[in-house]
């Protein structure tokens, strides 16, 4: 008997590809879909990703999963721009909405698997008995950066049919196929911000975030007012309203005080971060200080570090000191392509 499988499916290219990889390969396909936020108008994802199937000829399933999306994703999506944190919220999707609650979804439909079209890849290491994440073969296109807090569960029961081909290759397959989506665009915002405009969104959902306070520079010496902390980001250098001749840059929030910090461009580095809520994926957690290069942003390159258990956090150890390490972001540790874990820096 075949193994059911279901896609994610979006309506993109990517997801349209994954589900005509797994049919080729002889897997009973299922389309699955998740309603997460209230479209703002036109077409929503659930309709595109219809239109897919149906040329696919495979059963598709749609879910509305706004209320947990809600709770999971957008309160902590705010609460950490409230805190002075500046939050990754498809750290968060991926391991509480799309591989636990979409992926609980299709385990109801029967599916032994829940496929996305991520360019990661997953293996399994037999000497120490585990499923492993890696980097996706296409490097510019790589996403294990969010998907660092699947647990082994979670990884057992997922498949990633794209983590071996390059986009531009899963696009020639699209248009081979003639897959409805061979044609679209790629998608660069957060799903459920209109236009990626947060300052809007928080102001919507979170109007207490309007607080205005004073900036301060790193002597203490007022410079200026800010509407509320949790607009800024650290590294942040446009729109601060402070005219000087050398340009000045976000270095710390201060939600409790609703002050802003800024300093020149040599204040924004620094030599090692603190890491929490740290998932290791493809090890178990090390005993001692262990050489990684890390991640601390999505479209950082991946730096020499040495990462140190303490207690139940990690302090990373940058090689060179780095620019805007900022507090809410994850830090991703790899070892090559392997993802070996990650936290969140506090």
């Amino acid at each position: 008997m075949k193994e059911r499988v279901a896609v994610a499916m979006s309506g993109g290219v990517d997801s349209s590809v994954a589900a005509a990889l797994l049919l080729e390969a002889g897997y009973d396909v299922i389309g699955v879909t998740m309603e997460v936020y209230p479209a703002p108008g036109g077409t929503t994802a659930a309709t595109e990703a219809q239109r897919v199937a149906e040329y696919l000829g495979i059963p598709f399933y749609h879910f509305n999963l706004e209320e947990a999306f809600a709770r999971e994703v957008v309160d902590y999506f705010t609460g950490a721009y409230l805190q002075g944190l500046t939050p990754n919220p498809c750290v968060v999707c991926n391991k509480k909405i799309k591989f636990q609650a979409l992926a609980e979804k299709a385990r109801d439909l029967g599916a032994v698997y829940l496929a996305t079209g991520h360019y990661v890849r997953k293996g399994y290491d037999p000497e120490l008995n585990r499923y492993t994440l890696s980097r996706g073969k296409d490097q510019r296109k790589d996403q294990s950066y969010v998907l660092f807090g699947l647990t082994q569960q979670q990884l057992a029961g997922s498949l990633f049919p794209l983590g071996g081909y390059r986009k531009e290759e899963v696009r020639e397959l699209a248009r081979k196929w003639k897959l409805p989506s061979a044609g679209k665009a790629e998608s660069q915002e957060i799903c459920f911000i209109p236009g990626n405009d947060y300052g809007r969104f928080l102001e919507e959902n979170r109007p207490e975030a309007v607080q205005p306070g004073v900036i301060r520079d790193t002597s203490g010496k007022v410079l200026g007012r800010h509407r509320g902390v949790a607009f800024y980001t650290i590294g942040q250098r446009r729109g601060l309203g402070i005219a000087a001749e050398t340009p000045y840059y976000v270095v710390a929030l201060r939600p409790e005080e609703c002050e802003v910090i800024v300093g020149k461009a040599g204040e924004t580095y620094r030599e090692e971060c603190r890491v929490a809520m740290v998932n290791w994926v493809s090890i178990p957690p090390p005993q001692g200080p262990l050489p990684v290069t890390v991640k601390i942003r999505y479209t950082a390159p991946a730096v020499p570090a040495t990462v140190e258990p303490d207690g139940g956090e990690v302090r990373v150890r940058f090689a060179e000191a780095q620019r805007a390490v900022t507090p809410g972001q994850a830090a991703v540790f790899y070892r090559e392509d392997l993802v070996l874990g990650g936290g969140f820096i506090t």
